[in-house]
């Protein structure tokens, strides 16, 4: 048994140790040896750059509507799988259930309590207790999640937005629990049957590949803003960080806005406003 796993240890390292040799298979950027990615210069002049691509999310202004909306839009547009979806298992004898309920989420809604646990407490305003917090992948500046992928398959922009390499990803779930955020979603079967219109304009993953939100870096190379600002009809903000003249500064300064698990030093690119 001991030497099972010895042999199991040394194929995971040794499909690791060929990872790092490899470059990123997609195009939106590179990554050095540390992680740290390199921002690809788009050939489209009306591309949208930032120097720290950051987003701002209005709770006041987010409903179950709207919180519908943003996910639908986002999920639909990356080809993200519904596994609860019913598929011809004759057809697809591998999309037979497993014994664990899988889900796959870019953004989604969570409560006050789920989102917040380090802000909670008996006489928080029972306003907050009904709100739909829309949660996704933070963009940390300091993403533990970089450091924890052996591969190089999660790697952080100059921009600093947080890239999955779908075809370096080995699956060894590293990042997942490295994330504290719960930003990640494993794709424990094909996910392709379970996707009801499938989107030429982004790659489909497979079976054993964890994904996420990547602030559709795509549409920003096109000069267009992510799918879930023009769903949520003003209620979502994004621009740079750094540029103290931006719409987002701008919310920053006006309104008392609030972070995820501060305290754990991640610095996350999600402010909320409340």
């Amino acid at each position: 048994m001991m030497e099972k796993s010895r042999r199991s240890f040394l194929k995971v390292a040794g499909i690791a140790a060929i990872g790092l040799g490899a470059s990123p298979a997609i195009n939106f950027a590179s990554s050095d040896s540390r992680g740290t990615a390199h921002a690809v210069k788009s050939k489209n002049k009306e591309a949208l750059h930032a120097r720290r691509w950051g987003m701002v999310i209005d709770t006041g202004k987010i409903t179950d509507e709207i919180a519908k909306s943003v996910s639908k839009a986002c999920h639909k547009a990356h080809n993200v799988p519904d596994f609860n979806i019913k598929v011809d298992e004759k057809k697809y004898p591998h999309t037979r259930p497993v014994n664990h309920k899988q889900e796959v989420k870019w953004i989604w809604e969570e409560h006050f309590d789920n989102a917040f646990p380090d802000k909670e407490d008996e006489f928080l305003a029972e306003k907050f207790h009904g709100l739909p917090f829309l949660v996704t992948c933070n963009h940390c500046k300091h993403a533990p999640c970089v450091r924890a992928c052996p591969t190089q398959a999660t790697f952080k922009r100059e921009d600093g937005i947080v890239m999955m390499d779908y075809h370096r990803c080995i699956g060894c779930r590293f990042c997942m629990a490295a994330c504290p955020f719960g930003s990640r979603s494993f794709n424990f079967r094909d996910p392709r049957p379970f996707i009801k219109k499938i989107s030429p304009n982004y790659p489909t993953r497979t079976k054993g590949v964890v994904e996420k939100c990547d602030f559709c870096a795509e549409r920003l190379a096109k000069g267009k803003l992510p799918h879930c600002v023009g769903a949520s009809k003003g209620a979502i903000v994004v621009g740079d960080l750094e540029d103290p003249k931006s719409e987002i500064r701008g919310l920053l300064n006006e309104h008392y806005t609030i972070r995820r698990k501060q305290s754990l030093g991640t610095e996350p690119s999600v402010y909320y406003i409340m």
